[in-house]
């Protein structure tokens, strides 16, 4: 079972891929389904129930404004931002929802939304339930849907609905890092090359690059929006943008520091979080709480360690051999494949380390890739950044996307560059393997207390409030 490109790297809204992104998605696909039925127009009323963490960090995570927008027909690759903030605003003044853009209903949010935090429904944290009742009161539909993080969203543990793993044929099928190697080894195939074959088999070549193009473009936006947008993010914490006086003061003047490729790095990230916090358009890679690490690291590489940044990239749509971009993302894709299918990249269901280490571990093979590695020393990368983010907790002060999952994108980054350092002074021979780092931190996070899966009750969630 292979997860795509196409599914791991997607466009979508901030601040989060699983209480914002996965919750429109799932919106979106019960108001489509009472569409295709012909229930639509009998609808007279919607209920969201929403549970576990989706309603303990709903409110801080957009989750009430995703829902409701996918209840009207949009879509998080597709949705303006500011459109939508201004949506919401016209909803609390008038109070009726027109469900698909064609159907107006009355909807009182104390009654219609409802939020049970202490109260987890079987196979995920995160679930959501949707009704549909006729002006009598008799229910016409009801769904529940999960948000299993990365905006996968499935409606049980044998359903695939949206955003979900292909069961379909790939030349080179793989379900563990050791099969993977193992392939590239038959093959003589780089990651990315059979990443890129496995993806072509689904798609026409075409399509993936420019689908690449778009996932690399949508990255420099986002990083440059962060850049320009000063201000104070929004949610009540106050947290002001740093992005912007960082990239001014590492524009002005000459730095003769050795370490200042680091503030670079950590300006690409940390600006493209504080866009995700505002609720910016960024690319879910894997998630949205750690959107910043992989953009940082590409930006690296483009910037620092390619012979010539423009040579690592070719227009969309171009034929030959894989540019540097291209085999970045391909490479990062089939390391978030294995997380995907053998744990987790649900900050509520694994914690931190699903999210940020997932992440931090995608973006060092990419990385490793790109500057020489062979698989081996690729796999090596990817298991070195997330060695050292096993047990990393997922507790957001006020049940935002802001303290510490901006600064911990910095952090995220530079981990991912430092571990292909120490893969590349090696030859891809070590004791610990991504499989078994996969397998613990799976572990981890099954053992992990729910109070830090993302529902604000421990950690710094609470004791940065207390002070």
């Amino acid at each position: 079972m292979i997860v795509s490109v196409f599914e791991l790297f997607t466009v979508g809204i901030g601040p989060s891929s699983s209480h914002t992104v996965g919750p429109m998605r799932a919106a979106h696909a019960f108001i489509t389904s009472l569409a295709e039925t012909g229930d639509l127009q009998r609808i007279s009323r919607v209920q969201v129930e929403l549970y576990g963490s989706l309603a303990a960090t709903g409110a801080g995570h957009g989750t009430d404004r995703a829902v409701l927008l996918g209840l009207e027909g949009h879509a998080p690759e597709t949705v303006d931002p500011v459109l939508a903030m201004e949506r919401m605003e016209r909803l609390r003044e008038h109070p009726v929802l027109s469900l698909l853009g064609e159907h107006d209903v009355p909807f009182e949010s104390e009654r219609d939304l409802r939020l049970h935090p202490r109260t987890t429904l079987p196979f995920h944290p995160n679930g959501l339930r949707f009704h549909g009742y006729d002006e009598r009161g008799r229910e016409l539909a009801t769904r529940t849907s999960y948000s299993v993080g990365g905006g996968f969203v499935v409606d049980g543990p044998d359903d695939r609905v949206i955003g979900e793993a292909t069961e379909a044929p790939v030349p080179h099928p793989y379900g563990s890092a050791s099969d993977l190697l193992a392939r590239c080894r038959e093959t003589g195939l780089s990651i990315s090359e059979l990443t890129y074959a496995n993806e072509c088999a689904l798609r026409d070549p075409a399509e993936v690059r420019e689908h690449l193009a778009q996932v690399w473009t949508v990255m420099q936006e986002c990083v440059e929006a962060g850049c320009r947008h000063d201000g104070i993010l929004p949610g009540g914490l106050k947290v002001r943008r740093r992005a912007p006086e960082l990239h001014r003061r590492l524009t002005t003047g000459e730095s003769h520091d050795p370490l200042a490729v680091l503030d670079w790095v950590s300006l690409f990230a940390m600006a493209v979080n504080e866009e995700n916090a505002a609720g910016g358009r960024v690319v879910t890679a894997p998630t949205n709480g750690a959107a910043g690490i992989l953009p940082a690291v590409l930006h690296y590489y483009v910037r620092f360690c390619a012979a010539s940044p423009a040579g690592a990239i070719t227009p969309p749509g171009a034929t030959g051999d894989l540019n540097a971009v291209e085999r970045f993302l391909l490479t990062a894709a089939a390391v978030g494949s294995l997380y995907k299918q053998n744990a987790s990249i649900s900050g509520a269901e694994v914690g931190c380390q699903g999210e940020v280490g997932s992440a931090s571990s995608m973006a060092a093979a990419g990385l490793c890739e790109v500057l020489g590695g062979t698989p081996e020393q690729v796999e090596n990368a990817a298991e070195i950044a997330m060695e050292h983010n096993l047990g990393l907790t997922c507790d957001p002060v006020g049940g935002l996307v802001q303290i510490p999952c901006i600064e911990r994108n910095a952090m995220g980054a530079a981990k991912a560059i430092n571990a292909v350092r120490l893969a590349l002074h090696g030859d891809g021979q070590h004791m610990v393997t991504l499989d078994q780092v996969i397998r613990t931190m799976r572990q981890t996070g099954a053992d992990m207390k729910s109070a830090y899966k993302e529902t604000s009750l421990a950690g710094l969630a609470v004791n940065v409030v207390d002070c």
